[in-house]
């Protein structure tokens, strides 16, 4: 009886020590496969992250491109509107003294028909010009105003009207057509800010019926930051309307002789055709004296 006592107990805890270690195999397994699916999810959880941390280090990249390139862009818009200093105001007192041989290609009365001709030979040549622009010419051909903006030419000033009795009317009349132009700039370059703080008074500053008034004119400009610029050599398309390219060649030749420093008066209105014919020609010429062409970016600024 003892000994059948015995075996049972010896067989109970065989019994158990085969249960336990199923047990243990058990945990054992379901440990691993444990460990085995949060090594997987950790593996996931890493992946997604470094997912997360690629994509917002290509969202932070694309945002500081954006903002350079923004800053880029405003750095240029503000490049492009004329801020008038005290030195460009020395500028403009010593616009006819150079050490170099310089020379500013302006063009009055535009734009027109013509404009678009003269804008195709200066992108041709890669030169920009000097626009003094009429504003009830911008109020009918804004496009080309545009044109001269994107295209890097200098827009200045040239009053509204060209009426003589109405501009010269009193000197705040000339303030006021002034204005008017640079009204009629801003919306045809679609820049609010633009002012380009240069003007050329209408048959020039000297002399004439208007001679007192214009010297008035001139001092209230000047009390709005507004200076203006008159010319030194001419091509002669305002001296008559029976023009030739040969003829201009002669009178651009005649007027920058012996002088380092040109500013050169020509016009771009509708009758002046011959001016564009004759551009390349005049170009050619004064490159070949040489000559390096400026607008006035470089002076006002």
């Amino acid at each position: 009886m003892v000994r059948d006592e015995l075996q049972l107990e010896t067989y109970k805890v065989d019994i158990n020590k085969k249960y336990n270690k199923k047990i243990i195999i058990f945990l054992i397994l379901l440990s691993i496969i444990l460990i085995a699916l949060v090594t997987v999810n950790i593996v996931k959880v890493i992946k997604s992250y470094n997912v997360y941390k690629g994509y917002e280090a290509q969202i932070i990249s694309l945002k500081n491109q954006e903002e350079k390139r923004q800053e880029e862009k405003e750095r240029e818009r503000q490049a492009k509107l004329p801020k008038l200093t005290d030195k460009g105001k020395q500028n403009i007192e010593n616009i006819y003294h150079s050490e170099i041989k310089q020379a500013f290609l302006t063009f009055d009365d535009g734009p027109s028909t013509v404009t678009a001709k003269i804008l195709d030979v200066l992108k041709q040549e890669n030169i920009k010009a000097t626009f003094f622009v009429l504003g009830s010419n911008v109020e009918k051909k804004p496009e080309l105003v545009k044109r001269m903006y994107d295209e890097g030419h200098f827009i200045a000033n040239h009053g509204y009207s060209h009426v003589y009795s109405k501009i010269y009317s009193s000197p705040q009349s000339v303030l006021d057509e002034y204005k008017s132009c640079n009204e009629e700039i801003r919306k045809a370059i679609g820049e609010n800010e633009y002012n380009s703080h240069l003007f050329r008074f209408p048959g020039g500053l000297a002399g004439g019926p208007y001679a007192d008034l214009k010297m008035q004119a001139k001092d209230l400009l000047m009390q709005n930051n507004i200076v203006h610029v008159d010319w030194n050599a001419l091509n002669g398309d305002a001296e008559t309307n029976d023009l030739s390219v040969d003829f201009e060649i002669q009178r651009l030749n005649e007027t920058t002789e012996n002088k380092n420093s040109i500013v050169i008066l020509m016009h771009d209105s509708p009758l002046k055709s011959v001016t564009a014919d004759a551009l390349p020609q005049i170009i050619n010429n004064l490159r070949n004296q040489g000559y390096e062409f400026k607008n006035f970016y470089e002076i006002i600024k």
